[in-house]
């Protein structure tokens, strides 16, 4: 559980949630989609930040006894908050625009859990990075 916090309060990751909270807000702002507003921005980033690497993760190094929480995870994020918020928020969106947020929602949520993904601090993942194209 140590090491999860120690993960999820590394600064170069809270910046990258930070810098993608600040894109899904300004895109509320330019595409004007009737679901994409500023509280939905904030909760699925959230949910993301918090479940993508570790979804991926499992999913990487084949943990296949945790396959049924990383597909719960998954879904609560992509759809079952977002569902949950337009739901309350107004119905008629939610028939409206569930259908258009899923693939795109989904497809973030892999590329968040690919950019969390690394376990360690902006240095060492640089100086990974470094090691690897001096190997190649």
């Amino acid at each position: 559980m140590k090491d999860l916090l120690i993960e999820y309060f590394r600064p170069w990751k809270i910046v990258l949630l930070l810098v993608g909270i600040t894109l899904l807000i300004g895109g509320s702002y330019y595409y004007q989609a009737p679901d994409w507003d500023i509280p939905i921005s904030f909760i699925m980033a959230i949910f993301a930040y918090l479940t993508a690497p570790w979804s991926m993760r499992v999913v990487l190094e084949r943990k296949w006894r945790w396959l049924p929480l990383v597909l719960f995870y998954t879904w609560f994020t992509v759809d079952g908050c977002y569902w949950l918020y337009w739901r309350s928020v107004d119905p008629n969106v939610l028939d409206m625009m569930r259908d258009a947020n899923f693939p795109a929602s989904l497809s973030l949520y892999g590329m968040c859990g690919l950019v969390w993904y690394y376990k360690g601090t902006f240095k060492q993942l640089l100086t990974d990075i470094r090691k690897l194209r001096i190997e190649t």
